[in-house]
Order: C-alpha cells, then sequence, then structure tokens
C-alpha cells in the first residue's frame, strides 16, 4: 500500500512539473507534457485550452484539433472541455526500446488562426517489467585445475524499463566453491561473472547447481532468476584468442538480407576437443539479436533481417569464442548503419480551403501544409516549390510546416479554378520527390459590367408596322458568373414627338428583344434613337448601354396631292377632283405650253416619282401631257372645228407598288382675246345658272369695271414715278461698270394686235427620293407676273425697266397666250383689256434706249 502511495506521488509531481513546462512554453508555439506508461484509455495528459489561452466557448469556433499525419495517435483532444487524454494504453518499452528517453510527438492545428502548435509528451517509465534472462538455464563447464579466483561470465539479465526501474543488482545462491562479481562496463552496464571461490574437485563433485536471481530498483522491486550448472571437467590449459579483440564495420542500410557484415576469428593452442573453438552472440540486444546471427562454426555474422538508419544507425555485439573444454575469449563488433536515400519526402495537407473570393487580398492563406522526409543529412532536406506561373507562393509557418498563400488578387473571368501541384523534393542523389494537388475554385465578384457585342445597333423597320412586331434584338455578355453575370435590359429615358419613348417601344427584360408598341407613319416619324441599358444581377450592379437607330422605311400609303390646278369640287358620288381655266390661243403652234400640272408625293424614294399623263380630252389628239414635267401642250394645230371649251383630266401616278394616283381636271378655252375667254365663261355661268336675272349680272359687271379703273389709275401713276426716275438717271453719267438696259420685247404678247405688258413662265422642277423636299421654281425670265419675279437670294434685284440681258431685244419675240400666265396673273386682265392703248405707247421704248 505504501508503495503504491509512493508511486502516485511520483507521478503527480512529474504531472505538476509538466504543467509548469507547458505553460512557460505555450507562447513559444511548442506545449510539452509528461505522463507515466501504462495509463488507462482516456486519461488526462494536459489542459491544453488553458495552455493556449483558448476560451471554452470558442473551442468549437476555432476547429482546434490534432492532425492526422497517418501514423498511430495516442493522444486525442476532448472537445468539451479542452484536455489532451490518451487515446489508448501506452507501452514504453514498445515504443522506445532503443531510446533512453520517450517522447510522443503530434501537431495541434487551430483552422480559424491557421496556427499550428507541436506537442511533445514525455513518456515515463514505471516499473512494470521484471529482469529477465535470454537463457534460464545455461552450463559451464570448468576444468578441475582451474585455480581459485577464475572468473566465468554469467548470463545478463535484461530489463526494458529504465533508470531506477531497469536491472539494479545480481544475486547468487547454492554452492560455497562459487562467488559472485558484477562488473561494471563503461556504458553503466553491469556483467555477471561466477568466481571460483574454492577449488572444484571433480572426484568429488561432478555437478554444482546454481541459481542467479536479478533485481531491479522498483518499488515493489522485481527479479528474475536463471539456473547455472556447472559441469566439472578434465584440465584444459588453453583459451582460445580472438585477433583483433575489437571489429568495427560500416554498412548501407540498403545491404540486402543475407548478405555478410564480418568474419570474427579466434584461435585455440590446444588439440582435439580442446582446441575446436565454437562462436556466439554473446551480448547482444533483443533487437540486435533478430537482425543478426554468427555461424559457430565460421564466425561469419550475416544479415538476418532489413536494415532501417531511421530506426537505429548503430549496433554492437560482443561475440564469445568457446573451445570444448569451456574456456573461451570474447570480441566486441561494431556495426554502423550508413542512410540511404530511400524514403519519400512526405507531403500532407494539415488544413486547406476549396474555395477563395476573387477579391481577396494579397497573402490570404489558402492551405496549410506538413513536409517531412525519415532520412537524414542531406537525404532529409526537403524543398517544397509550386508550379510556375500560378499566383501563389509558399511561406515557412511552424518547424516542417508550410502556408500556401497567394501573391495577388485573383481573376474569376481569367482563371476560374486552380490545381495547383505542391513538390517536396529532397537532397538526396538521385533526388525523391511527392507531391499533392491543391484545388481551388475561385469565387465571382461582380467586377465586370455587361459588354453588348455590338458598339451600335441599327435596324430598318417598314412603316404601317403591326403594333407588337419585333424590330431587332440587342445582346450583352457580362464576364461574371451566376447571378453577377445575369443581364437584364431596359430602355433609357427620351421622347419622340413630345410622347415618352416607352410609349413607342419596348424591350424584353430577359431576351433584349425590342418591340414597336405602335404604328410608324414615315410622314410623320422618319427615324427613333434611343438607349439600350443593359445591367447585371450584382450587388451593386453594373451596368453599360448602347445607342439604337431605328430607321422607318416608306411605304407607298399616300397618293399623289395635285398643287396646281387648284383644288374644285367635281361632280359625283364621292370623287376627288381638280379643275382649272386656262386659255389657249387658236394660233399656237404645235408644242405650245397651255399650263401645268404640278403635284407631289409624301412618300419618299421610288413612292414618291411621279408620272403624268392625259386620261381623258374632249379631242384626245389636240393636247399632250409630259410624262415627268406635267406640262399640257399643243399637240397639233387647232382647227376650226375644235370646241372652244376643252376639258382635259390629267392622271398623277406614283412608282409605288401597289401605285397610288390622283386626278387633275383642267378647263381649256381656245380663244384669241381675253374678252372671248370671259364671254365663253360668261355663259357657261349663264348655262349654269339659267334663272338668275340679267341685271344682276349687268350690276357686276359694272363694279367690275369701276374697280378696274381704280386700279389703272393707280397703276399709272406707279409707272409715271418710275418713268420720272429712270430719265433723271439718263441725265447722269454712265456708270463705269456698266449700262443701263431696256425692257426686253420677250416680256410683251400680243393680244388684238396690241402688246401688252406679260411674260410667258416656265416652271423648273426639282425632284429627289424625298418628296418633301423636292422644289418647284418658277423662273424669273418666263414669268407672266406684270412685275418683275422675285429674284434668287445670291442674285440683285434688277431695277424695273432695266433689261436683265446685254444683248439687244430681238426682232420676233414669241408669242405666247395669255393662258399661259400663271392664276395671279389673272387679276391684271381686266385692266390690260380696258385700258391697253395709253399704256403701252407709255411703256414702249423709244429706239436706242
Amino acid at each position: 500500500m505504501c508503495a503504491a502511495v509512493k508511486l502516485w506521488g511520483r507521478r503527480a509531481r512529474a504531472l505538476l512539473c509538466c504543467v509548469l513546462l507547458s505553460a512557460w512554453e505555450a507562447a513559444w508555439g511548442q506545449l510539452r507534457y509528461s505522463v507515466p506508461e501504462e495509463m488507462p484509455k482516456g486519461s488526462f495528459v494536459g489542459d491544453v485550452a488553458k495552455d493556449l489561452g483558448l476560451q471554452m466557448t470558442a473551442i468549437a469556433d476555432s476547429g482546434l484539433r490534432i492532425l492526422d499525419r497517418g501514423r498511430t495517435q495516442y493522444f486525442s483532444l476532448h472537445g468539451k472541455t479542452g484536455h489532451l487524454v490518451t487515446a489508448e494504453r501506452i507501452d514504453r518499452e514498445q515504443l522506445c526500446r532503443l531510446l533512453e528517453k520517450c517522447v510522443l510527438r503530434c501537431e495541434l492545428i487551430v483552422e480559424g488562426e491557421m496556427q499550428i502548435y507541436g506537442i511533445e509528451v514525455e513518456i515515463t517509465d514505471i516499473n512494470d517489467n521484471a529482469p529477465g534472462f535470454r537463457e534460464a538455464e545455461k552450463e559451464l563447464r570448468i576444468i578441475e585445475t582451474r585455480a581459485p579466483g577464475y572468473r566465468f561470465p554469467l548470463p545478463e539479465a535484461y530489463d526494458p524499463d529504465s533508470g531506477t526501474n531497469s536491472l539494479q543488482s545480481y544475486e547468487l545462491s547454492g554452492d560455497e566453491h562459487f562467488s559472485l562479481a558484477v562488473q561494471a562496463g563503461p556504458g553503466g552496464d553491469r556483467s555477471p561473472e561466477l568466481v571460483l571461490a574454492k577449488a572444484l574437485d571433480r572426484e568429488e563433485a561432478t555437478f554444482h547447481d546454481l541459481v542467479l536471481k536479478a533485481r531491479d530498483g522498483g518499488e515493489p522491486s522485481r527479479t528474475g532468476t536463471a539456473r547455472i550448472r556447472v559441469v566439472v571437467l578434465d584440465a584444459n590449459d588453453n583459451a582460445p584468442v580472438f585477433s583483433p579483440a575489437e571489429y568495427t564495420v560500416r554498412v548501407p542500410e540498403d545491404l540486402p538480407v543475407g548478405s555478410t557484415l564480418v568474419t570474427v576469428k579466434a584461435t585455440d593452442a590446444d588439440d582435439g576437443l580442446y582446441g575446436d573453438v565454437k562462436y556466439s552472440l554473446k551480448k547482444a540486444t533483443e533487437t540486435a539479436s533478430d537482425i543478426f546471427q554468427i555461424d559457430s562454426e565460421k564466425g561469419v555474422i550475416t544479415l538476418v533481417r532489413s536494415l532501417d538508419f531511421e530506426e537505429g544507425d548503430a549496433y554492437e555485439v560482443e561475440v564469445q569464442a568457446t573451445d570444448g573444454d569451456g574456456l573461451f575469449d570474447t570480441a566486441r563488433v561494431t556495426i554502423t548503419v550508413t542512410d540511404v536515400n530511400d524514403n519519400t519526402p512526405e507531403l500532407t495537407v494539415s488544413s486547406s480551403v476549396s474555395e477563395v473570393s476573387e477579391d481577396a487580398p494579397q497573402g490570404t492563406v489558402v492551405a496549410l501544409l506538413h513536409v517531412q522526409d525519415r532520412d537524414s543529412g542531406a537525404n532529409g532536406q526537403v524543398r517544397c516549390s509550386l508550379d510556375a506561373g500560378v499566383p501563389f507562393r509558399l511561406e515557412k509557418s511552424f518547424e516542417d510546416y508550410y502556408r500556401v498563400v497567394t501573391t495577388r488578387q485573383l481573376d474569376r473571368e481569367e482563371v476560374s479554378e486552380y490545381n495547383v501541384t505542391v513538390r517536396a523534393a529532397d537532397g538526396g542523389s538521385p533526388s525523391l520527390w511527392s507531391s499533392t494537388v491543391l484545388s481551388l475554385r475561385v469565387l465571382d465578384v461582380n467586377d465586370n459590367a455587361p459588354v453588348f457585342s455590338e458598339a451600335s445597333y441599327s435596324a430598318r423597320l417598314p412603316e404601317n408596322n403591326a403594333a407588337g412586331a419585333l424590330v431587332l434584338t440587342v445582346r450583352a455578355r457580362d464576364a461574371d458568373w451566376g447571378q453577377n453575370a445575369r443581364v437584364r435590359y431596359r430602355l433609357g429615358e427620351g421622347r419622340v414627338r413630345g410622347a415618352a419613348l416607352s410609349s413607342y417601344v419596348s424591350v424584353q427584360a430577359e431576351t433584349g428583344a425590342l418591340y414597336a408598341l405602335r404604328s410608324f407613319d414615315y410622314e410623320e416619324v422618319r427615324e427613333v434613337g434611343l438607349w439600350v441599358l443593359a445591367e447585371d444581377g450584382g450587388s451593386p450592379a453594373l451596368s453599360s448601354n448602347v445607342s439604337v437607330r431605328i430607321v422607318i422605311v416608306d411605304e407607298n400609303d399616300n397618293a399623289p396631292q395635285v398643287l396646281y390646278p387648284p383644288a374644285a369640287g367635281v361632280p359625283g358620288a364621292g370623287v376627288r377632283g381638280w379643275s382649272g381655266v386656262e386659255l389657249a390661243p387658236r394660233s399656237s403652234e404645235p408644242g405650245a405650253l397651255v399650263a401645268k400640272v404640278v403635284a407631289v408625293d409624301a412618300d419618299a424614294g421610288q413612292n414618291a416619282w411621279l408620272s403624268y399623263e392625259l386620261a381623258k380630252a374632249t379631242e384626245p389628239g389636240l393636247f399632250r401631257v409630259g410624262l415627268h414635267s406635267g406640262e399640257v401642250r399643243t399637240a397639233r394645230f387647232t382647227l376650226a372645228r375644235d370646241a372652244a371649251r376643252q376639258s382635259l383630266v390629267v392622271l398623277v401616278k406614283d412608282h409605288g407598288r401597289p401605285a397610288l394616283s390622283a386626278t387633275a381636271t383642267l378647263t381649256v378655252v381656245l380663244a384669241e382675246s381675253v374678252a372671248e375667254l370671259l364671254a365663253e365663261l360668261g355663259n357657261e355661268a349663264a348655262a349654269a345658272v339659267p334663272g338668275e336675272a340679267a341685271g344682276s349680272l349687268t350690276r357686276w359687271l359694272v363694279l367690275a369695271v369701276a374697280a378696274v379703273s381704280c386700279l389703272f389709275l393707280a397703276f399709272l401713276l406707279l409707272l409715271l414715278a418710275l418713268r420720272l426716275r429712270r430719265w433723271r438717271r439718263s441725265q447722269l453719267p454712265p456708270p463705269a461698270g456698266g449700262a443701263l438696259r431696256g425692257v426686253p420685247a420677250t416680256h410683251f404678247v400680243g393680244i388684238d394686235g396690241v402688246r401688252a405688258f406679260l411674260r410667258s413662265y416656265t416652271h423648273e422642277v426639282s425632284l429627289t427620293a424625298d418628296s418633301r423636299k423636292s422644289q418647284l421654281r418658277l423662273s424669273p425670265g418666263s414669268c407672266c407676273d406684270t412685275l418683275p419675279a422675285r429674284p434668287l437670294p445670291d442674285e440683285p434685284a434688277p431695277l424695273l425697266g432695266e433689261d436683265p440681258a446685254d444683248t439687244a431685244r430681238p426682232q420676233n419675240a414669241d408669242i405666247v397666250p395669255v393662258s399661259a400666265c400663271p392664276p395671279t396673273c389673272l387679276p391684271l386682265l381686266p385692266l390690260l383689256f380696258c385700258c391697253p392703248i395709253p399704256v403701252l405707247i407709255w411703256l414702249q421704248p423709244r429706239q436706242g434706249s
């Protein structure tokens, strides 16, 4: 009972020292504990959480665990208390039979901090093994002539315990002829020897039985025994002798099994049985006896099991040579094992992450590795490396631990996944290496805005489209992944003809399809410009925009519109037409201009190209119409049988498909004077309203004459003023740059032999693909106005009475019918008709003027 109390007291003192030592070394990343062997499973070793300064509530969050490096785990971590406990019963003699100090190591990782702590646990010895002899019975042959004091080696006991628990003393009992002597070796070993205390007499006793007892120093003490039988022999005066007495050999650890290590040799000068030498391994540990054996006849020491430098680098054995009479000699053999690079570096991933965000900062730890090589020297020096060109590097963490960290921010759009190969190579020749692959997926961050496939989009949409028609589809791609790459489309702000853009077009949010919400009219909207925005689903969202141009394509949906002659109602059921009255002298030659039909088309391009044709005429062969100009000209000379009033229907048609058309109705009166024209119109009016009184017509004629007279007087005064102004200028010296020019004779036409101040006219028509940009211009040189035509913007306006031409007036001016004048000339006809002679006499140019 007292011995047990003392034992547990020693254990308590050892635990106290362990706790104090671990508290001092925790700050240096190394924990040290000490426990006795043979403790039951689950026994307390140390309070790791307390020594590391971790709170109990934070143990689960920090990911505290013992690393598994593919070897037997003798300790485990209690998850609730943070205590280090034994995982199984530990036998020190089994684990450290060749070591004086038995230390077990393990590594502790704190996952949240990527921190490694080393733990060393010393296994202290207890007296759980009794001393034992390899030979339970030993027979010694001693010649009877041996003098007292001679010593004979006895079997040595072996106790796997250490310290005071190991072998401490020997005891011999059984016979007075012998005593026991114990020799202390240089390494502290004790070798028992049998000392002959009294001369033997074979005739007195042939055998002597002795008991050799070995005792250790444990509490309580343990003992082991061996029986020694001494056989008394006849005399033998020469013992075997080794030469040399010590042998040293160096062998590599990869030496094949069965190889000869060394051959020992001992000689005996005796002959016969006394000179026959036998060899045996006298002193060898249990491990050495399993590795080496000796040929008893030849003294050859051979290898019976593979050597391993990592298990043992040197062995010492004692060889004994014994002759037939029991005389012997011993020799020491030292076998040194040299290291061979036969162990591949072991590379273990202690902790790693499988995903990392692409915006993780430089230096982010993605893996923790452990590397070791069981070889020694250069063969055990390991160099670690990574693949070239990867954004990672290795950093030394703790002893043989390395961290894999990022060297820059990652870009998922460039590389979405890495398979990083870590290689570990030793310094042997040839070098051995191993590798492991770290798979790392890069998590996406919304760092890319959508990009449209085109810089801008344009589409052509025919007018009068159906509501909901597809215009075009825009496409944008986002280099991100998942929700960050989900693109949605929407319209930018804008207005069309004062209305919101969203009332005209819409965009499908998921596909980017652009639809027309209403029917477009080319004559109202020629082009629609808008912006489409693409926005991803990230947070915050990124967006981009692109311009879209929708060109409305014209269709032939507008019929030609007749500008001249002016519109007038045409009898009929809902028929639209145009009518006008023109004067054509009967004396007109073929090709004389009678009238011009002017029309426009609101469409564009080919749909606005107009052509004219005579659809109906009173005399079909009398007039013709220009196909593209719309000019109505005489086709032949008029005949007496031709009716005075000719009705012409001109068809105006565009070139669309299908073609649209309009009609213009002209009334041409064949008369030589305005009086005949008015008479014909009066007869027509009378025929149209037969019930109207003749007095009413007379009254209107009187009013018309009075109005014309007043207009004539005003016109006469104006001409007089201009005439005086012209006379005054003629009295001044002529300008250096030019001379006065008179009114050309082409401004006058003959009516009943009297010259009137009228001018013929021509029309210049400019047709373009867009009918709204077409121009109708009245040439100032051919208008029938009584006043000169308005000059072009880039031409100076000539003075009234000045001839725009530098040459003299032609002698024979063309006679143009009055009916060829546009409608603006008609109000002056009564004035010229009533009082033509005074005016023309006044305006008649004099010779040389």
